[in-house]
């Protein structure tokens, strides 16, 4: 079953950038009210809630029927492994180990949101998504859905992904309140994407298999990416340990 796509999906760059703009703005009212409020407060007082995520794009592979493939209505697509593709594709991203922690909470309350799906997908180690992209079209590989656990978290294990030409190292999500909405057209909580840092990116992006995505990197920047630029990524720029050898942990706490 297809899901028809947000009401701003696909309105072109001019709309992106003003809801950027806008967005910036808000984003300063907000923390001159948030100075004003600490200025009368306890030095005791604590917070009760998180800053949510922001909305962002789906980006044009999305994958979840909004434009055309749909692999979340495939048995198959609920895992934590996400590196090889399933059902009648066989292939296999290759690339630097990475495990993707996401924490799901609901922002108002500070806590979180057990049993709430979070569908992630993002490109393999030469830029291209699966179902869409030419050599990769036929294969489903990098897209999964999880539910989270009684903490919130969900855990994806993938490999990182390269850089290519306009973005900044990113990976996509949406978040559904259950399990049963994500894998049956339901409603979409907040669609939003994870930036990874720079350290990493640099030191991955100099091993084989990512040709191209060093010097993609060094043309770009969080401040000048059309999704992260509004306030260079604070809510969205990910945590990164590990190491080439070993592997990478991203972790994000995404407020809803």
């Amino acid at each position: 079953m297809n899901r028809h796509p947000p009401p701003n999906h696909d309105r072109g760059l001019s709309y992106d950038l003003a809801t950027l703009h806008r967005r910036r703005f808000l984003g300063l009212v907000a923390g001159a009210g948030l100075i004003a409020v600490a200025g009368c407060s306890s030095p005791s007082t604590t917070s009760t809630s998180v800053d949510e995520i922001p909305q962002e794009t789906g980006g044009p592979f999305p994958g979840d029927g909004s434009n055309g493939p749909n692999v979340l209505n495939q048995s198959g697509i609920v895992r934590s492994d996400i590196t090889k593709s399933f059902g009648t594709a066989s292939g296999q991203a290759n690339g630097v180990p990475l495990s993707v922690e996401l924490t799901v909470l609901d922002a108002g309350k500070n806590s979180p949101l057990e049993g709430a799906a979070i569908y992630l997908w993002h490109c393999d180690a030469q830029g291209r998504y699966s179902l869409y992209s030419d050599g990769a079209a036929d294969e489903n590989y990098l897209r999964g859905v999880q539910a989270a656990d009684a903490a919130g978290k969900v855990t994806f294990t993938t490999v990182f992904p390269a850089a290519y030409q306009g973005r900044w190292p990113h990976i996509h999500f949406e978040v559904y309140s259950s399990l049963d909405d994500a894998t049956k057209a339901g409603r979409i909580t907040r669609t939003s994407q994870l930036a990874l840092p720079k350290d990493a990116c640099s030191t991955v992006y100099g091993t084989d298999g990512y040709h191209g995505s060093a010097q993609n990197l060094s043309r770009t920047s969080l401040e000048n990416d059309n999704v992260f630029g509004d306030d260079d990524g604070v809510h969205q720029l990910a945590a990164v340990t590990g190491d080439v050898d070993q592997g990478y942990i991203a972790t994000l706490t995404v407020g809803v």
